[in-house]
């Protein structure tokens, strides 16, 4: 079993076509990928918005209203979100007609947001609005709360009336100051659209480690291979050389992603995050899903090795194209008109992983998609052995 395993190893790596689309191709992928993505970054990050709000009575009465927007318009701060200038309403009207700013804010009875056009900035100001309405509004609920609370521990004397809604007043504003100012402009981190394509190359360089499954197999079956025959004739455990085979497969697999990861990291400087263990985790399980794809196409397909490497090749592309790789909006559409495709994809529950971990505070999702992923690999590789046991040969 060793013999076969140190054998299988270095057959792999003497294919030239094995090493090509194992090791250089996602390199090369992720090269033209930095090529073409390297000033979206900076493109993404959200200029700060000019706006006014018209500084009457309602407004300077309203705590929340007033702290939250001088959170995110102070200028010594570097998540600032907006820049405003306090006006009247009829210098807000001008300001606004001669787009010097994109909306101003009036409190009257309700908020209201005054704009010109529909566009990233208004919607933006029109959410801050609303998310300080609804804050305020829980602070509200809180304060009557507080005060039947304290009404119920103290007699309603006129004495202490006074003492209580001291109290309330405390605590409502210490919550508001907590609460108010939760709006930060952090787009810098958090819209890194880009990060899908290299999540989705990623997910790439896994699935395609099922080629190298596909060849390990190959090499053991008799209608597939010279060495197939005498494996088939041999009186050694097929099953022992199938396993060495397919485990020299994995490792060199996991090189070729180490490889890459590597490359990203240190000449391509993509931010996987700091969860580096649990990325290496699903790497690592995500490999094992590619190459038992590449098992279960060797045994089922009766067919040529290129064929047969070119289904392994068609699969693992289209599976990256509903995860996102030739248009990041695809991975959404398809979780939105045909979740389930996703759902049975490996590509998109790599980079599902991936997302958990950029995106997500917990681990749920994560953990969802690393069982995921066991789970196909597991389905694949039983397929594979109830396809190989039935095999069976006339002449060899």
């Amino acid at each position: 079993m060793i013999h076969n395993f140190k054998y299988a190893l270095k057959t792999l790596f003497k294919n030239k076509m094995l090493i090509f689309w194992t090791f250089a191709f996602p390199i090369i992928l992720g090269t033209f990928f930095k090529m073409a993505f390297s000033n979206i970054e900076k493109n993404e990050k959200l200029d700060i918005i000019d706006i006014a709000i018209v500084e009457n009575e309602n407004f300077n009465q309203n705590f929340a209203f007033k702290e939250t927007f001088k959170v995110l318009s102070d200028k010594e701060s570097e998540d600032r979100l907006f820049n405003t200038v306090y006006v009247t309403e009829k210098e807000a009207k001008n300001l606004l007609d001669e787009d010097k700013i994109i909306g101003y804010l009036i409190l009257e009875d309700e908020p209201k947001v005054v704009v010109k056009t529909s566009g990233i900035d208004e919607t933006i100001l029109k959410y801050v609005t609303e998310e300080i309405t609804q804050t305020e509004e829980t602070m509200r609920n809180v304060a009557e709360y507080e005060f039947r609370q304290e009404i119920e521990k103290n007699p309603v004397e006129a004495s202490n009336l006074n003492s209580i809604y001291a109290s309330v007043y405390q605590k409502v504003i210490e919550m508001t100051k907590e609460g108010s100012t939760n709006i930060e402009n952090i787009s810098s981190a958090n819209l890194s659209y880009t990060m899908i394509e290299y999540y989705t190359l990623i997910a790439m360089a896994c699935l395609y480690g099922g080629i190298l499954g596909m060849v390990s197999v190959n090499q053991n079956l008799a209608n597939m291979s010279s060495n197939g025959k005498r494996v088939a004739v041999s009186p050694t455990s097929k099953g022992k050389l199938i396993f060495s085979s397919v485990l020299a497969s994995y490792i060199t697999q996991i090189i070729g992603v180490a490889l890459l990861f590597l490359y990203t990291i240190l000449i391509l400087k993509v931010d996987y995050g700091e969860n580096l263990l649990l990325i290496i985790l699903l790497a690592l399980v995500g490999c094992l899903a590619g190459l038992s794809l590449g098992i279960v196409i060797a045994c089922v397909f009766k067919t040529n090795d290129n064929a047969k490497t070119g289904i392994v090749i068609a699969v693992t592309m289209v599976g990256c194209f509903l995860s996102g790789m030739m248009g990041i909006t695809m991975k959404y559409i398809v979780d939105k008109n045909i979740p389930i495709i996703n759902k049975l994809n490996p590509a998109s529950m790599i980079t599902d992983g991936f997302y958990s971990l950029y995106y997500y505070d917990t681990l749920d999702r994560y953990y969802f998609n690393i069982a995921s992923l066991f789970i196909f690999s597991l389905v694949m590789i039983g397929i594979s052995i109830f396809s190989l046991r039935r095999q069976q040969y006339d002449s060899i």
